[in-house]
């Protein structure tokens, strides 16, 4: 039985739940940035390959905005939250209060990629803070570096820094809505955390995978 085999539904759920309480904690975290109600949820989590998680983003030619940050500690990795420039460029205009603001097309809004860079500060934060809660496992994060470019550009930079690419990738899906605003839109991005090979052990050990 392959390693990927032996993670049940169980251990999955026991990821969303992880990834839920991270949720909140960001959602708290934007709503008193934004001062207007967040509600934050993830709907899904799935283990993948690393190819899967290139078509989860759209492909490797497909413009994205990405976060991408180390994780150091007792299961170092790395993380990347990869958002639809369209869906990036609406989040940015609701916490600024700026409908000009687009990622688009260059030259990009200063202050934009830095609302941008502060989601990914919160977003990060939050769930590896709730990640090492539950399985008591330290981790920290780097501080966070913002591109937009190609999917496959953006992955390949990340995962050259640090001269490995693993097997397997914890994505866990993120949808964000202002609750106040019922036909607000929800803005959809993708959490794909990749721990180092031995660290994705240390993780799956925690929650009963042998």
């Amino acid at each position: 039985m392959s390693y990927e085999e032996k993670i049940s539904p169980i251990h999955l759920d026991l990821l969303k739940e992880i990834g839920n309480i991270g949720a909140g904690n960001a959602a708290t975290a934007l709503s008193k940035l934004m001062n207007q109600k967040v509600d934050m949820k993830v709907p899904s989590v799935r283990i993948v390959s690393f190819n899967e998680m290139m078509d989860l983003a759209g492909g490797t030619e497909n413009v994205v905005l990405s976060i991408f940050l180390r994780v150091d500690g007792d299961a170092p990795g790395s993380m990347f939250f990869v958002l639809p420039l369209e869906q990036a460029s609406f989040f940015a205009q609701r916490m600024i209060g700026d409908k000009t603001i687009t990622f688009e097309e260059p030259p990009y809004s200063e202050i934009g990629l830095s609302a941008m860079q502060e989601l990914g500060n919160i977003l990060s934060g939050s769930y590896l803070s709730a990640l090492s809660d539950f399985t008591n496992i330290h981790l920290y994060p780097s501080v966070p570096e913002l591109s937009i470019d190609m999917v496959g550009a953006i992955i390949s930079y990340g995962l050259v820094k640090v001269s490995q690419v693993s097997d397997y990738v914890i994505v866990i899906d993120t949808a964000l809505r202002e609750e106040n605003l019922p036909n607000s839109e929800s803005v959809n991005g993708h959490f794909f955390l990749l721990p180092d090979p031995d660290s994705f052990q240390t993780i799956f050990k925690t929650l009963g995978v042998i």
